[in-house]
């Protein structure tokens, strides 16, 4: 097997595995997942940029198609940096998440599991919250503090 054809098997199971963290109901495996599809489409660039050249510095004497291609690796540089910043951010929602809930896993909607069950119209809620049952309170309650 050539160097080529692992990168192109290990990319695959990359994406594999990473679309099925993805799917996951946890939030740490939804992370998980999307950490390894960075990787796999950081794979997929380094493959596509073709085979390793010299470093693209204009030389006299030298053929045009001896250089490497400098856009891959640009690409790749910026993959990885969006990666990062997404991660991050995502981690900062599980946190939060874990924090307000003390879960991890994404529960069922009720106007999603009325749609999934046929139902023709959605359940609608008839009352309005009291200001002590939501995060911020109205301008009664903060006059009354």
């Amino acid at each position: 097997m050539s160097i080529s054809l692992i990168l192109v098997i290990t990319m695959g199971a990359l994406f594999a595995a990473g679309v099925y963290m993805l799917l996951e109901r946890s939030l740490t495996r939804v992370v998980l997942g999307f950490l390894l599809l960075g990787n796999a489409v950081n794979l997929l660039l380094l493959i596509m940029a073709g085979e390793a050249g010299i470093a693209p510095i204009v030389e006299e004497g030298v053929a045009d198609d001896a250089y490497t291609d400098p856009l891959p690796q640009a690409l790749i540089l910026t993959a990885i940096v969006i990666t990062f910043a997404v991660s991050a951010f995502l981690l900062a929602l599980i946190y939060r998440s874990w924090r307000l809930a003390n879960a991890d896993d994404v529960s069922d909607d009720a106007d999603d599991v009325a749609l999934r069950e046929g139902a023709v119209e959605m359940p609608v809620e008839e009352t309005a919250p009291d200001a002590e049952d939501t995060e911020f309170p109205t301008d009664d309650a903060r006059s009354r503090a």
